[in-house]
């Protein structure tokens, strides 16, 4: 989203927002690791060997998942061609640095390969993304993928219908086939549910939508982020890498307004910059794309920063008094619930239910289930800042990040462990595992903590 910058609010409220990130003082460890937002590609947090094993006399009889989509291609060419054409101004002025001009060719090769891929569309990664998170499964639950095998239980394969969601359901399944041959005829042919899976665009996102557009004090709010003299120092920082200083003056001042302003030139190539880790599959060489050589660490934090705010304050916890950015997630979590007690109640012939969707669908999930950097919302005495908030676009929901429930049962008794982004992790605060420091939750426990009791 193109964000419109006036003229800086009060010194008090920049020096309140300006501690989100004070000085730039992260580390470049954090700052990069973090500067990349919902951009970061996937890295599994635990090591399958240290997962907990299941109460004895408990196996396994269902998995399933919500995975966002892996890797792909940038949305459209907007970012680029942005750039480009200031580039290529600045070059027939004989105003680029030495590094600025190696900056245009890598930006036309960068977006050929997103054309070539198709914008928005599954990248070569974000397909080794799906197919290792496949594996990892299998592996993590092999008696039960040997049952389905064996008893002939489905697999279940549903999308948002995107391109790059349906494209990362194949991929996934394809390498659930390929490590057990068996497993093939039981994979279901993927399916749409658009309610389900892309609510934010469906009917029961209405409201969120109206919200989205319309709401003062979201604008109000990310405008005050947004408007402060870091974001046009960062600004400042980044495009002096590229362009002689009287030319980044001009564009601070509006000669080329027609094309943007200083904060979207800057915008443009921290976008690129976030999306080049995505396409390195697509790299010459596959060797990457150097991006990083054209921003800074901290300026790259920085605008990391205010696209964390955004996805903050739009998708996830937002604000203390209000749950339209997630209560519509509710239909998501209502089918987790759905699918366990369908096994349960002997209803279900499924071994495994796997949905595929969007960051838009991931992150209101992460915040209604409470998980692990979703837990605080945002106040007027506390607004959203780095320094006061947990809540990491990086780690909530990076592309190819999941949420995963196994199911264990032993007699009349159904347990359920969670994982996410394969991290074993307990549930919100009020349910209680079988044993302390156990990651496994009897199904009863959770349905009285979740308020699913009959």
């Amino acid at each position: 989203m193109r964000r419109s910058v006036t003229p800086a609010l009060t010194l008090g409220l920049c020096a309140l927002l300006a501690t989100a990130l004070p000085a730039h003082a992260t580390t470049e460890r954090t700052a990069h690791a973090d500067s990349y937002g919902t951009k970061a590609p996937y890295t599994p947090q635990q090591n399958p060997q240290t997962y907990q094993h299941a109460p004895a006399g408990f196996t396994p009889v269902f998995t399933e998942n919500v995975s966002r989509h892996g890797s792909r291609a940038a949305s459209d060419s907007e970012d680029g061609d942005l750039i480009l054409a200031l580039w290529e101004e600045a070059e027939s002025q004989g105003q680029l640095t030495r590094r600025g001009s190696e900056f245009g060719p890598v930006v036309r090769s960068l977006l050929d390969a997103m054309a070539k891929v198709g914008y928005g569309n599954l990248s070569g990664r974000g397909k080794q993304e799906m197919q290792g998170t496949a594996t990892r499964m299998e592996q993590r639950l092999p008696e039960l993928f040997a049952q389905i095998a064996e008893e002939n239980k489905k697999i279940d394969v549903v999308s948002s219908g995107q391109t790059r969601a349906v494209d990362s359901g194949k991929a996934f399944t394809a390498a659930l086939a390929a490590t057990d041959p068996d497993l093939a005829p039981l994979i279901g042919a993927t399916r749409t549910d658009k309610d389900l899976l892309y609510f934010h665009k469906a009917a029961g996102g209405a409201a969120y939508r109206d919200y989205i557009a319309n709401d003062e004090r979201l604008a109000k709010t990310l405008k005050s982020i947004t408007d402060q003299p870091a974001t046009h120092g960062a600004a400042r920082s980044v495009l002096e890498k590229l362009f002689k200083p009287a030319f980044v003056q001009r564009i601070a001042d509006g000669d080329f307004s027609s094309i943007g302003s200083d904060v979207d030139a800057a915008e443009a190539v921290y976008n690129l910059y976030g999306i080049a880790p995505a396409m390195r599959n697509e790299s010459p060489g596959g060797k990457g794309w150097g991006m990083d050589r054209y921003i800074s660490h901290s300026d790259a934090a920085w605008f990391g920063y205010l696209s964390d705010a955004e996805d903050f304050h739009q998708k996830g916890p937002g604000f203390a008094d209000s749950d339209i950015t997630y209560k519509m997630s509710d239909v998501l979590l209502d089918d987790l619930f759905k699918k366990v007690e369908a096994k349960r109640n002997g209803t279900s012939d499924l071994g495994a239910e796997l949905r595929f969707t969007h960051a838009e669908e991931l992150i209101p999930l992460a915040a209604l289930l409470g998980l692990p950097g979703s837990t605080k919302a945002a106040t007027d005495e506390q607004p959203y800042t780095y320094a006061g908030n947990p809540w990491r676009g990086a780690s909530v929901s990076p592309l190819g990040a999941n949420i995963q429930w196994d199911v264990f049962r032993k007699g009349d008794t159904y347990l359920v462990r969670m994982l996410y982004n394969e991290k074993e992790i307990g549930f919100k605060q009020g349910c209680a595992p079988v044993s302390k420091d156990s990651t496994f939750y009897d199904l009863d426990e959770l349905e009285r903590c979740f308020g699913r009791e009959n």
